[in-house]
């Protein structure tokens, strides 16, 4: 597993890096995990990454425990799709903050969402996301992505 895009992005004369709040810009971490981790190993380890990340974005926050909680449950549910449907060696996910939403998203998927009929882990995602989507990535499959309202 790595862990990079963590240097603050210059925006508008700004540190995006600075106060996510303050400056509405977005904070945001991009983790890898390898092509040989098998899905429940994926789920532990983006569990990690997220565990440390979170707390941090939501600093200060009213309701940050619960609202981090929910993010780690949906980003849990998405990783753990996305390892089994993988289009490419990698599974690549990003945790984004900017102040009002932590969007989580995941790629690359061989096919397009299914339902939660289907995958009954989309009935937590859809119930404690305020959106969920997906687009195409730029490794030939899909990102899913779901925005926690913070």
């Amino acid at each position: 597993m790595t862990i990079s895009d963590t240097t603050p992005q210059k925006r508008a004369g700004t540190f995006a890096g600075l106060d996510a709040a303050i400056l509405g810009a977005e904070s945001s971490l991009t983790f890898s995990i390898g092509p040989d981790v098998p899905p429940v190993e994926a789920m532990q380890q983006a569990g990690a990454v997220a565990s440390m990340t979170l707390p941090r974005f939501l600093a200060g926050k009213p309701g940050a425990d619960d609202t981090g909680a929910d993010a780690l449950a949906v980003l849990t549910e998405l990783v753990d799709l996305t390892a089994r449907h993988k289009a490419g060696s990698s599974l690549v996910g990003r945790v984004s903050y900017d102040g009002s939403h932590i969007t989580l998203s995941v790629g690359d998927m061989d096919c397009p969402l299914p339902t939660p009929e289907n995958e009954p882990g989309l009935y937590l995602v859809h119930r404690v996301a305020a959106e969920v989507g997906q687009y195409t990535g730029d490794m030939g499959g899909r990102v899913t992505w779901a925005a926690v309202a913070a």
